[in-house]
């Protein structure tokens, strides 16, 4: 049997956080399935394919590397659905502080009372990507500072990129 998660998030852009919570993840399954959440209400830096496309080239080799495959795919509706969709049985959450952990908890119980055959796996974040969140990456990189040790190299050129004054 395919042992097979769903993590989620919006992954805009996608940091050294991002890809360490994959990598434990893809210690423990065989299929991590990386879902990109697509609200039509917010605006996002980087298209949902811009975004899928960083997660691929850099989440791809480090799935490899754990013996894992990885998929990308959006959703648009509950979590759960689209751990459903994806044949999950696990939901991969990363935890960078308590305040997460008060966060998560919540969703897990609410997620848990919609879909009782999907666990919720808590991964805490490794230490030096602890401080690390999308947000304060993107006001960094507006702002013109060097965002390189908080995102792989290929998402700094992109965000780079994105930001450079014409």
């Amino acid at each position: 049997m395919t042992r097979t998660a769903l993590y989620t998030g919006s992954f805009d852009p996608v940091t050294n956080g991002h890809v360490d919570v994959v990598r434990q993840a893809c210690r423990m399954v065989d299929r991590l399935v990386v879902a990109i959440g697509v609200h039509p209400g917010k605006a996002p830096l980087f298209s949902a394919e811009e975004r899928a496309e960083m997660l691929r080239e850099v989440c791809g080799p480090v799935a490899r590397v754990e013996q894992a495959t990885l998929e990308v795919v959006t959703f648009d509706d509950l979590a759960v659905n689209a751990a459903h969709r994806a044949g999950a049985t696990m939901m991969i959450r990363g935890l960078r502080d308590g305040t997460d952990l008060d966060y998560e908890m919540q969703m897990a119980g609410m997620n848990g009372v919609m879909s009782p055959d999907l666990l919720t796996v808590f991964l805490p974040a490794s230490p030096r990507v602890r401080p690390v969140t999308a947000t304060l990456v993107r006001q960094i990189a507006a702002m013109g500072g060097d965002i390189s040790q908080f995102v792989p190299e290929a998402v700094a050129r992109r965000l780079t990129q994105r930001f450079s004054k014409p």
